[in-house]
């Protein structure tokens, strides 16, 4: 059954769930309703039979019928609002005219026999019919002392009160049920109105692919706060494959460039192997150091292209703690063997961060091969690491201002630099890597012309402790 149900549609099954809540709670109240009904006419009867005494010469005529050993009524019906009869102390009892006999209980012979002052129980006439009688003892005077007498009214009147009632709530509870049923069905279509539309719209993207669909959100609830998070998302994807989208088309412009070279030059050199033309020696030598450079150049974009591409919470190594003036010293080096004509000063204190050791490395190394790539001959490159802030300051023709926002852009060149080798991937990567560790870098003009980078990183001027382990004895 369980089973069953959880098969059924959302709204069919909220529209049942309703629908039962409702039916137990009007259950619940007609119950407590008829309860309290029948419970009040039994108060208001056991009042009446109080307050109701027996008339004292309709108890006579009983008296004399029982003395002429008439103890039971005829089978004429009764007509009597009550039905009197009396009780002796060894269970006899005389009916009265007009009056049925009724069922003597032990209660009502203790009365008789005086261990009682009165009693009130339910009891059943000799036809059958549910009575509630009450028995107390009345005084008659010396001629006919003081009698026991039962005044029993019937149980019918308020029976057919209650099978009125209970089909009163009955049809109450009915009709209740199937309006709660109804509203649970209307309310469900219209509390899962805007799921249906999402539903729509996650089908129309699964089938067209088309992320720039947004679904109308109105309100605060949760239905709201699905759209928006569907909307958020459907956003991101559609600027993710954007940008997937830009990168292969960057990606196919930057190849495009090498690649032509580079098969002009094997071309060269084939056509020479298959004609016997043999290609000066110079021009031959020259020939195969531009292939060699443009094979570099292109492994260089490809490796570029892999780092970019790669997931931003992916990361090929652990984070370490690192030194990141040892870092800078490194880089330091290098670019000294690839500007040996500048001059390179460098202050470095240290510092320590937490970052990939070989990103780290590789991100400083970029900075500085643009601060070779546009230092002029002779030229100064400055280096400090102060506090977490490294600094790298040529003394070049700069960056305009209104080319600074651009140049963490993938595959952005400046139109002074595109004669120059590289790919426009450098400072991309840069930027990445160094936000990867929790940090920034900005690019600044620098005062007396030149450009000053900036990378700060969160870290400390020493080491933490390492903890050592020691072995359980």
């Amino acid at each position: 059954m369980i089973r069953r149900f959880r098969t059924l549609p959302l709204r069919s099954r909220l529209a049942l769930l309703v629908a039962l809540a409702v039916a137990v709670a009007v259950a619940a109240v007609s119950v407590a309703c008829w309860l309290l009904t029948g419970s009040q006419l039994r108060g208001e009867l056991d009042t009446s039979l109080r307050n109701t005494g027996a008339p004292e010469g309709t108890v006579q005529q009983a008296l004399i019928a029982c003395r002429a050993s008439r103890s039971e009524a005829t089978d004429a019906p009764a007509s009597g609002f009550a039905y009197i009869q009396i009780v002796g102390a060894r269970g006899e009892h005389c009916v009265a005219p007009d009056s049925q006999p009724v069922k003597v209980q032990a209660s009502d012979v203790a009365v008789a026999a005086g261990t009682r002052r009165d009693t009130l129980h339910d009891s059943v006439t000799d036809k059958g019919a549910a009575v509630r009688v009450r028995t107390t003892l009345v005084p008659l005077g010396p001629q006919w002392g003081t009698v026991a007498v039962s005044v029993s009214r019937p149980l019918a009147e308020i029976e057919a009160s209650l099978n009125r009632l209970a089909l009163l709530l009955t049809a109450l509870a009915g009709i209740g049920v199937l309006g709660a049923g109804a509203a649970g069905l209307w309310v469900a279509r219209t509390g899962l109105k805007p799921v249906d539309q999402l539903t729509e719209t996650v089908e129309h993207v699964a089938r067209t692919e088309d992320l720039t669909v947004r679904i109308p959100v109105e309100g605060e609830d949760e239905i709201a706060r699905l759209s928006r998070s569907f909307n958020s998302m459907t956003a991101a994807l559609a600027s993710s494959r954007d940008r997937q989208a830009q990168l292969i088309a960057d990606a196919g412009h930057e190849l495009r460039t090498p690649l032509t070279s580079l098969r002009t030059n094997i071309e060269l050199l084939a056509r020479s192997e298959e004609t016997g033309r043999a290609i000066p020696p110079a021009d031959r030598t020259a020939l195969m150091a531009s292939v060699t450079a443009q094979m570099t150049e292109l492994a260089a974009l490809i490796g570029d292209l892999q780092e970019l591409s790669r997931p931003d919470a992916v990361h090929p190594e652990p984070l370490k703690v690192v030194a990141m003036h040892e870092i800078a010293e490194a880089a330091l080096e290098r670019a000294r063997l690839r500007g040996p004509e500048l001059a390179f000063t460098a202050d470095l204190a240290p510092w320590y961060v937490r970052a990939e050791p070989a990103a780290l490395q590789r991100a400083v190394v970029n900075v500085l091969d643009n601060a070779v790539k546009f230092s002029p001959p002779g030229g100064t490159v400055e280096v400090a690491l102060r506090g977490g802030e490294l600094t790298v300051r040529d003394h070049g023709p700069g960056i305009p201002a209104d080319e600074l926002p651009h140049v963490f852009e993938r595959f952005w060149r400046s139109p002074s630099a595109r004669a120059l080798p590289g790919s426009g991937l450098g400072l991309s990567i840069v930027a990445r890597t160094v936000q990867q560790s929790g940090g920034e870098i900005v690019l600044v003009p620098a005062p007396g012309g030149g450009t000053r980078a900036v990378i700060r990183l969160p870290g400390a001027a020493t080491p933490p402790p390492v903890r050592s382990v020691v072995p359980d004895e």
